[in-house]
């Protein structure tokens, strides 16, 4: 059995390294429950009505956009004036090979479920900053969803 080079040894853990860093900034970890809070402009709690979508390919990656109309049920923080607002969060899948990617909302709201929402309005909320002044309420990524046992 031939034993690889210096060469050969330092040209594989070049490659693991640069794999293993690509995984690691691809992926987001959840925020403790207190920076959420502190991320977050307004934290409403309230009843999924419905959840609008659509779907779109950009690169290597499918994303689907989803829109939850939410009846408050109580605010926690932030000067929510309406009792039904629309939250925005995403849903993200790899097209093809790829096994990985930033991710998805987790957990993802469903129909009829009551949750806590951490919202971004007019501010950066943790993916992307385009967008972020137009009024809307971005849920903070990645885990700005928490279900509420009734």
């Amino acid at each position: 059995m031939k034993t690889p080079t210096r060469t050969t040894a330092l040209l594989f853990t070049c490659l693991f390294y640069l794999i293993s860093s690509h995984l690691v900034q691809a992926l987001k970890a959840p925020y403790p429950k207190e920076q959420l809070k502190q991320i977050a402009t307004d934290i409403v709690v309230g009843k999924v009505q419905a959840i609008y979508s659509r779907t779109e390919r950009e690169g290597k990656y499918e994303y689907v956009r989803k829109v939850a109309e939410v009846k408050i049920e109580k605010i926690e923080k932030g000067k929510v004036t309406d009792k039904l607002i629309y939250v925005r969060y995403f849903d993200m899948q790899p097209i093809g090979k790829i096994t990985f990617g930033p991710g998805s909302y987790s957990p993802q709201p469903t129909k009829g479920g009551t949750y806590r929402f951490y919202l971004a309005r007019n501010a950066y909320y943790g993916w992307e900053r385009d967008g972020a002044d137009e009024g809307g309420y971005n849920v903070v990524y990645v885990n700005g969803i928490q279900p509420v046992q009734e």
